[in-house]
């Protein structure tokens, strides 16, 4: 237990907060004068970009303004409606909470005008709202043009890691940890597959009491990289675990996925970025006996997942497609708003 517990603490998996805000505060030291004089430059840079095509289909999925019924910004009443927060309020001193939101956040609205309004919704949205806004996540599909992504709260969620283990050399069974009070959907889960031969489940929140033969203490990410199958149940949205498991060895299992974040779920395909299950989970014990059976199967899905992951590892490039995302959110909500590059979504 004592070897199992130093093995958490100090080889979890989880990106290191402190470095996260020593990096964050760094960053919000820079004059934002400087920065704005780069925008239109850093913005221009999508002319000359083989991968433009690519780029402006990732800002047209964050950001669905463009093709909305009813787009901010083309009636006065609208405007107003839309005015919200004035970006030179967004500070440090006036931060909303969760602090990782705003530094996510900030990265990027730092290079805008200060006179720029905005609306955000900060933590795990899982409605869309009344108003164009920021969020870090929304629902997949339906009219959700008012849900614009930015990738908050990214330093938790877009966590990668380097597996060494082959996935033929795992264990063939099915690990989750997680914290599963006030969630009904992974309550049903333990119900049914607790005791399962395949399975390895555990609650693992020492604040939960309602559980107490689910209990089972944190164990590291990489720990559980020696199953082949990692189940990514979504929580109060997305599954957080979602992206590391994709960047790994094994195989991610799941429904199809309700919500979406920058991570763009929506966009990933059923039996090849993940392993899919129903809804109500009663075909899980066949899906994974298939892929044990089939690892040739099994290795291409993972593959797949690998090949997903890497389009999310160009920092150069998210910038650029983070910066066209506000800078497109700008352009439908403010009339006098133009873009500093003058290049707006226009296909040259």
């Amino acid at each position: 237990m004592i070897f199992q517990r130093l093995d958490y603490i100090f080889h979890n998996g989880h990106n290191s907060r402190l470095v996260y805000m020593l990096r964050s505060f760094a960053r919000y030291a820079v004059p934002k004068a400087l920065l704005r004089r780069r925008l239109t430059s850093l913005l221009g840079e999508l002319r000359s970009r083989a991968d433009k095509e690519y780029i402006l289909s990732r800002v047209d999925y964050y950001n669905k303004l463009a093709s909305h019924p009813r787009p901010c910004g083309l009636s006065h009443r609208q405007a107003d409606l839309c005015r919200g927060h004035a970006l030179g309020e967004f500070t440090y001193r006036r931060r909303p909470k969760p602090t990782a939101y705003f530094f996510d956040a900030y990265e990027y609205t730092r290079y805008f005008s200060d006179g720029l309004r905005w609306h955000y919704l900060f933590g795990d949205v899982t409605h869309v709202p009344d108003v164009p806004s920021i969020v870090k996540s929304r629902p997949v599909g339906g009219d959700n043009a008012c849900s614009v992504l930015l990738n908050l709260d990214k330093n938790r969620h877009f966590c990668f890691l380097h597996d060494r283990i082959r996935f033929e050399d795992k264990t063939d069974r099915l690990i989750f940890r997680a914290y599963i009070s006030h969630k009904p959907h992974r309550i049903r889960f333990f119900e049914r597959y607790f005791d399962h031969p395949m399975c390895d489940l555990g609650e693992c929140d020492p604040a939960c009491h309602d559980y107490p033969t689910w209990h089972k203490p944190k164990i590291s990410f990489y720990a559980q990289l020696r199953y082949k199958f990692i189940l990514a149940l979504e929580g109060n949205d997305v599954a957080t675990n979602l992206k590391w498991i994709m960047s790994s060895n094994s195989i991610a299992v799941m429904p199809r996925p309700r919500y979406e974040t920058w991570f763009m779920e929506g966009r990933l395909i059923p039996d090849y970025h993940y392993i899919a299950i129903r809804d109500d989970y009663s075909d899980l014990e066949e899906r994974l006996q298939y892929y044990i059976d089939h690892p040739d199967k099994a290795r291409e899905i993972v593959a797949h997942a690998n090949e997903y992951i890497r389009q999310f590892a160009d920092s150069r490039r998210e910038r650029l497609i983070s910066l066209l995302t506000l800078d497109k959110y700008f352009s439908a909500t403010d009339p006098d708003y133009r873009s500093p590059a003058d290049i707006g979504m226009q296909r040259h």
